[in-house]
């Protein structure tokens, strides 16, 4: 029965799609959904906004309207159902965090009997701190932005995102995402770029990777075509939209 009450609201004009929300709220009432913060259904949220102090871009209010009432039991199946199917543990953290095992599948050959695939690196250094902006292998490159965490989740990273790419990776969750915006925007402005690749991971903080690059190539004034490509968490890969 819907009655008034107090209950969250995302002003998705503000949203930036950081997800810092994500793990703030302890009901799981809010997802990241084609870049912005969105409100999963309104029985998931209490309407006490743990999450208002953790939105840098002030997107997130409490209003009084009409809305279901909270539903505790709704609440516990929705928690449930956010797990991953491998083996977790008790979580109520950054989704990016949340532990979890599984038996890794079994190699193709066994190690030594065949020749190990080629490295596709082509430059270094890689950390995108420590890339000059004029480096000469970025001249007209085909750019590959990626979360540091992609190489370790998806097994063909090298034959499939890395080949014939130059190279820039970093933590849009632990490094300075400003710092991003500025190398970025630099990077971009002094080299005509072929394109740019961004790869970044399905947990919600990851997709701040794209939100900086996006403002660095708006900041840049060039025109470069970019490409998203999302890596789950053991190893599927799909294409969103930018």
């Amino acid at each position: 029965m819907k009655s008034v009450r107090r209950i969250v609201h995302i002003d998705e004009e503000k949203c930036n799609g950081c997800g810092l929300c994500v793990p703030a709220c302890h009901e799981g009432a809010i997802r990241i959904v084609d870049g912005k913060a969105r409100l999963v259904d309104d029985i998931l949220c209490d309407g006490i906004g743990d999450c208002l102090g953790e939105c840098p871009q002030d997107a997130i209010t409490i209003e009084e309207r009409e809305a279901e009432a909270y539903d505790v039991e709704a609440v516990k199946v929705n928690l449930a159902a956010d797990r991953p199917a491998a083996t977790d543990v008790p979580h109520t953290g950054c989704p990016s965090a949340r532990a979890w095992s599984r038996e890794p599948a079994a190699p193709a050959v066994p190690l030594g009997d065949a020749e190990a695939s080629p490295s596709q690196l082509s430059n270094w250094p890689v950390q995108l701190h420590l890339v000059p902006p004029a480096a000469p292998y970025l001249r007209g490159a085909r750019l590959l932005i990626c979360a540091d965490c992609v190489p370790f989740a998806y097994a063909d990273f090298h034959r499939d995102l890395l080949s014939g790419r130059v190279l820039v990776i970093g933590c849009p969750k632990l490094d300075d995402g400003q710092l991003y915006v500025d190398k970025l925007t630099a990077l971009v402005a002094q080299n005509e770029l072929e394109s740019v690749d961004i790869a970044f991971m399905e947990v919600p903080c990851c997709f701040g990777l794209v939100q900086i690059v996006r403002h660095a190539v708006a900041q840049s004034g060039k025109d470069v075509p970019v490409r998203l490509t999302r890596i789950g968490i053991q190893g599927g890969v799909d294409h969103p939209e930018l």
